[in-house]
């Protein structure tokens, strides 16, 4: 057997077994954590904790960055889903059968859902490191709670979601940089 094919192997046993610790008590719970709209007032509050004291520019380059930062992490993770064409685990016969929860169509192949949390996480947290110290590193946890929702809910495999856990780290360092160098360029100069 190849190497990658006893990986895949393993990446599906490993998603059974982590989708079917789930009981319908906490169905609801890892629905809302998965559900895109759930964070808003975390975002919102984080846009207003990494803005305060900024000038309108800087809020303004600060709001284009996370928005350019979202569409580039969506963007790369759809090439990659066209790319790899990895079916979900709720659309791929032979697992969705033995999924607690799930029936979905479309390729998985790496989490975005994974990617966007934890590239929004790096960037709050390299944004906001020196003034809350204590509260920020939550976003970690945060982001990686995101991740295992999607494996809860079926939609990915865990491979699918610590790609796209990787992907966002280096994304939201990425943009950090960018943004404090264009904010060194066109707004403290």
């Amino acid at each position: 057997m190849k190497l990658i094919d006893r990986l895949l192997e393993l990446d599906s046993s490993l998603l059974l077994y982590l989708n079917n610790l789930g009981t319908p008590s906490w169905d609801d719970f890892w629905f809302a954590v998965t559900h895109k709209l759930t964070f808003v007032p975390l975002y919102v509050f984080l846009l207003f904790l990494m803005s305060k004291n900024m000038t309108k520019r800087a809020v303004l380059l600060l709001v284009v960055s996370l928005a350019s930062m979202i569409t580039f992490t969506d963007q790369i993770t759809n090439l990659f889903k066209s790319g790899f064409q990895r079916l979900r685990p709720c659309a791929q016969e032979g697992i969705v059968e033995l999924l607690r929860l799930g029936d979905c169509s479309g390729y998985g192949f790496f989490s975005g859902h994974s990617s966007n949390s934890m590239a929004a996480a790096v960037f709050t947290i390299l944004m906001l490191r020196t003034k809350y110290k204590k509260f920020i590193f939550l976003m970690i946890p945060w982001s990686i709670m995101v991740g295992y929702s999607r494996i809860y809910v079926g939609k990915h495999y865990p491979l699918d979601v610590l790609c796209g856990l990787t992907f966002g780290l280096c994304s939201g360092y990425l943009f950090y940089k960018l943004f404090k160098a264009l904010e060194r360029r066109f707004v403290l100069s």
